[in-house]
């Protein structure tokens, strides 16, 4: 769902220079006051509005999570959920990131999250529907790679029997991620790069193979 936030108070006076969408957009995602279990991003010139997710994404992204926890023990690195990424005025919330431990260390400009450009690894579990899946799949791939993020994780159970793809090596100025990594579910992907490399998504986090 793609929202505005109701007459935000942007403070403009006419006699100066319009704001840019970009600026417009920021205001207005700072003015919104969403229901809980809904959180806003804005990408590619819209603010969209999530509910959170259904039951089985919410036991896969988990299951990312706690894997990560031990994985990640001893290293400068860690796995979190619910945290803003910021890329200039854009702002994505992933299903799962990994950035440094101490997250002091990649403030945003505006104090609202981390710098989406420091952070090594994102991760979205697909959810249902159309509108989602173009937002995970299509704008939140060419979002992130214009933003470097090195390593985008898409954890997709309705792509036939599931699929999980490792989409390496951003191109921001073409928005497109040059190298892939897409297996089905039953098979172990590993992450190539980064302070995740080496970690493993398999059926522990997935779920075995849906039916066909």
């Amino acid at each position: 769902m793609t929202a505005m936030a109701a007459e935000p108070d942007l403070d403009l006076d006419m006699d100066e220079e319009p704001p840019s969408l970009d600026e417009v957009l920021w205001q207005a995602w700072l003015a919104l006051d969403l229901p809980e279990g809904y959180h806003a991003e804005i990408i590619e010139g819209s603010i969209e509005v999530s509910p959170t997710g259904r039951r089985s994404h919410g036991i896969v992204a988990n299951r990312l999570r706690d894997a990560f926890v031990p994985f990640l023990a001893g290293s400068d690195h860690a796995a979190y959920q619910d945290i803003n990424l910021l890329h200039g005025s854009k702002v994505y919330i992933p299903d799962l990131c990994v950035a440094p431990r101490d997250l002091d260390s990649i403030p945003d400009p505006h104090g609202w999250g981390a710098d989406a450009t420091r952070v090594p690894l994102v991760a979205e579990v697909v959810s249902p529907g159309r509108e989602a899946r173009q937002r995970d799949l299509v704008r939140k791939h060419r979002a992130y790679a214009q933003a470097g993020l090195p390593v985008y994780v898409v954890i997709d159970e309705r792509d036939g029997p599931g699929h999980v793809t490792v989409h390496t090596q951003p191109d921001p100025a073409k928005g497109v991620y040059e190298a892939s990594i897409r297996m089905p579910y039953g098979t172990g992907v590993t992450i190539p790069d980064g302070p995740a490399k080496g970690f493993v998504i398999d059926t522990t986090i997935t779920g075995e193979p849906r039916e066909s």
